[in-house]
């Protein structure tokens, strides 16, 4: 189970450094033009873009340095909740712009990170 959750955070941890630093360091208008599942961000302001994009970057911090540093390690199911919130908030956007199909995606990393809040807050908890 430890090392599922391992596996699980690290790919979390990887998509959102990697998504939420494009975000940050990318204009919106980049952002929309690389295709129809990124067109969400004409819904958003470029500092709400640049912002969702710091969250994501800072949860992938906190899914895994708290938990590697043996500091704070709570963070870490902290994290994943931050994330389920998150994504439950994209696929609610999604669900308003009727992008039906890219809802999926979405659940899924609901699920992921749900399943790393689970098992890092209950079984394989840092916090003895």
């Amino acid at each position: 189970m430890n090392l599922a959750l391992w596996i699980v955070t690290g790919l979390l941890a990887v998509a959102y450094l990697l998504g939420g630093g494009f975000k940050v360091i990318t204009p919106k208008e980049k952002i929309a033009a690389t295709g129809a599942s990124a067109r969400w961000v004409e819904d958003f302001s470029e500092g709400g873009v640049k912002a969702i994009g710091a969250v994501e970057v800072l949860a992938a911090v906190g899914l895994i340095l708290p938990a590697v540093l043996d500091i704070a390690p709570i963070l870490v199911p902290l994290a994943a909740v931050g994330l389920v919130l998150l994504m439950i908030g994209a696929a609610t956007v999604r669900i308003r712009r009727h992008e039906n199909k890219l809802v999926a995606v979405d659940l899924i990393y609901v699920a992921l990170a749900a399943f790393v809040a689970w098992g890092r807050f209950g079984p394989e908890s840092f916090v003895g």
